[in-house]
């Protein structure tokens, strides 16, 4: 399968990789798009692959392309806007990891989101590790992902290739709605990743989104419950 970083001269040396994908909430991908959106990241390369879906749109008239990067100061985002086809998820995301392993990357942060049925404590989020990563500073303090607790999708297939070949990298998961999408996991881990790395990013219109999705829900559900008639006041 192709796989190509155009145009190969973009440079990735000694930068961090944040990026995340379609999944619980879709933690991941809110997280990614609107921080390439209020960093106002420069976009400085493409993916070429088989599995590209047949699909673009456009943003303020730029087409956007199914997988682009993008660079703020020494942070590398790498954005997936349409996930490549199922039958070939692995094999791109593998083919992803061991580009990544051979670009000289100084470590690479993942964003997924944990089922917000299994959350134990107050938390926002969880994290898991690489036996190559060592947590430091902030990062010291977060709890780590219970045993026997299940990852799976993109963040698994990056963790245990980059597992397996010594890599250092770290996914932050964040407890998310199951059936929605999810505006607060995105919250969290910004603020996660802003501490990580220097980000200054003003989250409130992912929070008032948040308010917006929850109304909605409160409504509908009072809609199907219906409210019990009485003649007493």
């Amino acid at each position: 399968m192709t796989f190509e970083v155009i145009p190969r001269s973009a440079k990735f040396s000694d930068t961090v990789l944040v990026t995340g994908f379609h999944g619980i909430g879709y933690a991941g991908y809110w997280t990614i798009k609107y921080l390439t959106q209020k960093l106002e990241a420069q976009r400085i390369a493409f993916v070429d692959s088989e599995t590209v879906s047949p699909v673009s749109s456009t943003i303020q008239g730029k087409l956007v392309t199914p997988y682009e990067f993008f660079q703020k100061n020494d942070v590398t985002i790498f954005k997936v806007e349409v996930p490549p086809y199922r039958n070939a998820e692995i094999d791109f995301y593998r083919n992803l990891s061991e580009w990544v392993t051979k670009a000289n990357f100084r470590e690479v942060a993942l964003v997924g989101g944990l089922d917000a049925s299994l959350r134990t404590d107050d938390s926002a989020y969880r994290i898991v590790h690489t036996s190559a990563f060592k947590p430091k500073e902030v990062l010291k303090d977060v709890k780590i992902l219970e045993d026997e607790q299940i990852i799976v999708g993109p963040v698994a297939i990056m963790l245990n290739y980059f597992e397996a070949h010594g890599f250092p990298a770290y996914a932050i998961l964040a407890y998310s709605s199951t059936d929605r999408v999810d505006p607060r996991a995105a919250v969290a881990s910004i603020d996660l990743l802003s501490k990580c790395y220097g980000f200054k990013v003003d989250v409130d219109p992912l929070l008032k989104g948040a308010e917006v999705v929850e109304t909605e829900i409160t409504k509908q559900q009072e809609r199907r419950l219906g409210r019990p008639e009485s003649i007493y006041t």
